[in-house]
């Protein structure tokens, strides 16, 4: 049985040590990370996480996270607002909107945009995801 099968079907049986591995903040990282040879190099797999964050409406504060992580594995900007996109015509452009500003806060950027102030407080009241 290859990996991926094993882990799925640990997953499905609700197998609680394969769920706090999977659920840890940054699985990958962790002793015994349960893909030994993970079909996604580690720019794609923070990219994802952070596309993850963005379509759950994620706090500013978690965005920041996902993008210093993503900044350390070689993604730089304009990947990051690619991500943005991308996640957006999934998630909605609801989502998208609401997420912008959020997103640019963690990249460091002001947007100057009189609805970006009052669109951020309302994000950063938020319950954090990590």
């Amino acid at each position: 049985m290859s990996e991926a099968r094993d882990l799925l079907r640990r997953l499905a049986a609700h197998d609680d040590h394969s769920l706090k591995r999977a659920m840890a903040p940054t699985p990958e990282f962790e002793p015994g990370y349960a893909l030994t040879n993970p079909a996604l190099d580690r720019r794609t797999r923070v990219l994802v996480r952070l596309a993850a964050l963005i379509a759950v409406g994620a706090s500013t504060e978690s965005l920041r996270w996902a993008v210093e992580l993503a900044s350390t594995s070689g993604a730089d900007e304009d990947a990051l607002a690619a991500v943005l996109v991308a996640t957006g015509s999934a998630a909605g452009s609801a989502r998208l909107v609401e997420t912008a500003p959020r997103l640019a806060l963690a990249l460091g950027f002001e947007l100057g945009l009189a609805d970006a102030g009052s669109a951020t407080a309302r994000a950063d009241q938020r319950p954090k995801h990590a």
